[in-house]
């Protein structure tokens, strides 16, 4: 399985569980991993035989720009069901960063996997 990556996406949305949070937006990076055999695209040369990951960031982008979840588990879940559904990803992976989320620490947040390499 090869893999295709987005690297450091990062976007404003609201999210968390303090009043704060419900009202001023936070950024999420994300570092995405998705399985997608990329051997048609190597030989054709064509956007169309390959993961558009442009397309994929876009929408990314949109849905979580838009969204207004609670907790970060509820949002990485539904990004990755988005890729995987959408853009008809057999595996994804997913690192969901929430900067300065806890005092004293540069980094907190989840990483999942969904699907099968």
């Amino acid at each position: 399985m090869d893999i295709i990556f987005l690297g450091g996406l990062e976007i404003k949305t609201i999210i968390g569980i303090y009043d704060w949070e419900r009202e001023t937006k936070q950024i999420v990076a994300l570092d995405i991993e998705m399985g997608f055999d990329i051997k048609n695209a190597a030989k054709s040369d064509n956007i169309s035989d390959t993961l558009d990951y442009k397309a994929v960031s876009k929408r990314i982008i949109s849905f979580v720009e838009e969204s207004e979840f609670f907790l970060v588990e509820k949002l990485i879940e539904e990004i990755a069901c988005i890729i995987r559904s959408e853009f008809n990803v057999p595996w994804v992976k997913i690192i969901l960063n929430k900067k300065g989320a806890i005092r004293g620490a540069s980094d907190v947040g989840i990483i999942i996997e969904r699907g099968e390499k």
